[in-house]
């Protein structure tokens, strides 16, 4: 099965303008968020095709200079999941679609292979997304981004079959519990990326925006809200620490991260 990996970007982040061309310190330098993003995804075995997907010049231009291939995308894309859905249109023909976006350099390799093999094994899944068990200094950080008005990261609620129940930008389940650092916790944390059959992301477009999806502003409630199957692939972190680039606040953190890759 043919894979492609999509990496969204646009410019006018509404949290953060201008976020995929911002620089992040690392043991290699500095490179922008969109470079990193698309370091991650060439580092992905089993994939045939990587390209970003934008609607901005000044994106284009810096992506292309690196050695990216780039798709332009209309501005009237609403998410990165539409953004891929016009990829497909421009480049039909793969089996699988990866939305890779771009504000999470620090995903492994690993999330990626595991999330498409857990979605060629599922032919009742339309779409699928990684998930990580947070430990508990996770679930803190979660918590103090909360109660400082920030968002932190998405959780994500699953049943049988490993199918989705809802994704929130809350801390879900609530726990009321205080976790050692290192101590595993029932909350998942949604890791950014998707795997969709082309079928479902051709359609996703067409449908309308639904009040969960509205509310929480997160994309992927719209395949819930339109009765979709959305598979949950556990994923492990292997000693690696996640985070996507979400407010200025997380430069320092990631930077972080980054140095002790």
């Amino acid at each position: 099965m043919s894979v492609l990996i999509a990496i969204p970007a646009r410019y006018a982040s509404t949290r953060y303008p201008g976020k995929p061309l911002v620089s992040l310190r690392g043991p290699d330098g500095e490179k922008t968020l969109i470079r990193r993003s698309w370091e991650a995804a060439t580092g992905v075995a089993g994939v045939d095709r990587v390209v970003v997907a934008t609607d901005d010049d000044r994106i284009r231009a810096h992506a292309e200079g690196f050695g990216a291939e780039v798709v332009m995308t209309s501005s009237d894309a609403r998410n990165g999941t539409e953004r891929c859905a016009e990829v497909v249109e421009k480049l039909p023909g793969f089996d699988i679609v990866v939305n890779l976006q771009g504000d999470a350099p620090l995903t492994p390799a690993w999330f990626v292979e595991d999330l498409v093999a857990g979605l060629r094994a599922d032919p009742g899944a339309d779409i699928a997304t990684p998930v990580l068990r947070c430990d508990g200094r996770a679930h803190s950080s979660f918590l103090a981004d909360r109660r400082a008005g920030r968002v932190g990261g998405t959780t994500a609620v699953f049943g049988a079959w490993m199918r989705a129940l809802y994704f929130s930008k809350e801390v879900i389940p609530y726990t009321g519990k205080t976790y050692g650092d290192d101590e595993p916790t029932p909350v998942f944390h949604h890791v950014g990326v998707y795997a969709y059959r082309p079928a479902a992301l051709s359609a996703y477009p067409g449908w309308q925006v639904g009040p969960l999806e509205t509310l929480e502003g997160l994309e992927q409630l719209r395949f819930l809200e339109n009765g979709r199957q959305v598979l949950c692939v556990e994923v492990e972190a292997r000693g690696r620490q996640f985070w996507e680039l979400n407010n200025p606040e997380d430069v320092p953190r990631i930077e972080a991260m980054l140095a002790g890759a």
